[in-house]
């Protein structure tokens, strides 16, 4: 079975900066784009940032010259930057990937979520 666990977070000032990590775990084929998506209350899940398998990098305008996105093929992690933290910036934010399955099927797998608090 396939998890993705989430690292990092937690209350942050503004300007501040702060490291995400993900890491797939179980047992898959391969992993093709990986990604992050953020949710505020009140608010729709929203991409962040993604990477593809080639090195790839998009991102939302809100966070592009402050975040970068970055993964590690060897260990299965994808990692997130966040720098010139913005109280707009606070959320909950998921991990996402698509796995081909050993079976060779593609799925869509997220995090739990971790929280991002940007306040004063």
């Amino acid at each position: 079975q396939v998890q993705l666990v989430e690292s990092g977070g937690g209350l942050m000032q503004p300007g501040g900066s702060v490291r995400l990590s993900c890491a797939v775990a179980g047992t898959f084929f391969s992993i093709n784009t990986m990604g992050w998506y953020r949710q505020a209350p009140g608010k729709q899940r929203e991409l962040v940032a993604t990477i593809t398998s080639g090195d790839s990098t998009n991102y939302a305008d809100s966070v592009k010259g402050r975040f970068t996105i970055s993964r590690d093929k060897a260990k299965n992690t994808v990692t997130l930057q966040m720098n010139s933290l913005k109280v707009d910036d606070t959320a909950v934010y998921y991990c996402n990937a698509e796995i081909q399955s050993v079976l060779f099927r593609l799925r869509e797998y997220w995090g739990q979520g971790t929280q991002v608090t940007v306040s004063s």
